[in-house]
């Protein structure tokens, strides 16, 4: 569906939703890895302010890790594919799942997982990610084992399938239901919605923003049902930088 780099010319009217891994920076090899960088920090800053507080980043890292990343700059957050939020007022909600059911679920998942050094286990807290981009050839087995694994609880529990992750996640939420949750609170209410996003779990978004008509932008390659595109984060940062420019 999506045009290739036709984006419209940004308005005062609208509310921005982003995504962090392969959106706002690169994959690194390891979650962990990654930096989000003084540039990017002070973009994000200045566009949040520039649009009235309109701006949340939408991940499928938990909001802590989203705030040590950030540092000293507090924007509105959508964590673990929704399931944790804390919106411009600073109220924080979570979605839980059941402890003791997660940590079956882990305790299954670990001498599984041992055996494979290219193979990352994390607990983000309300969701279970297997991490294969240190070894994309064990993408079956990886898939194949969360199947598994959740099967027990799939009428509680789903999988989320990413680049190069698969997770195991509650049912009902996701970074569309998110942005919706976001639409429906000061300063986003009322605004166009516009969401950015590299990802499989991203198409559930697109999908929101689609719906409420907004602006829905593929970062990447690879068939998607955003109805906009950017080529990579840099052509990402520099469309922001854009944006900024016309807010100023």
């Amino acid at each position: 569906m999506a045009k290739k780099s036709d984006l419209p010319l940004p308005l005062p009217t609208w509310a921005y939703f982003l995504d962090v891994d392969g959106t706002l920076i690169e994959f690194a090899k390891s979650p962990d890895a990654v930096r989000i960088d003084d540039a990017l920090l002070g973009l994000v800053a200045r566009l949040h302010q520039a649009c009235g507080g309109a701006l949340a980043l939408v991940s499928g890292r938990s909001i802590a890790d989203l705030d040590y990343r950030l540092g000293s700059i507090r924007v509105p957050l959508a964590g673990q594919h929704g399931l944790e939020r804390r919106n411009a007022a600073g109220r924080l909600r979570t979605h839980s799942t059941t402890s003791a059911e997660k940590l079956l679920i882990l305790r299954s998942l670990e001498p599984a997982v041992a055996g494979y050094p290219g193979l990352l286990l994390e607990d983000k807290g309300q969701t279970l990610a297997l991490h294969y981009r240190q070894a994309p050839g064990l993408a079956s087995y990886a898939h194949r084992l969360m199947r598994t694994a959740v099967a027990p609880s799939a009428d509680r529990l789903c999988l989320q399938k990413g680049k190069y992750v698969v997770e195991i996640k509650p049912r009902g939420f996701d970074k569309g239901s998110a942005i919706e949750e976001f639409m429906a609170e000061s300063p986003f209410m009322g605004r166009h919605p516009v969401f950015i996003g590299d990802d499989v779990t991203d198409e559930l978004g697109f999908d929101t923003v689609n719906r409420l008509g907004g602006i829905s932008v593929k970062v990447g390659a690879g068939k998607t049902r955003a109805r906009w595109r950017l080529r990579d984060v840099a052509a990402v940062r520099k469309w922001l930088a854009i944006a900024l420019s016309a807010r100023s």
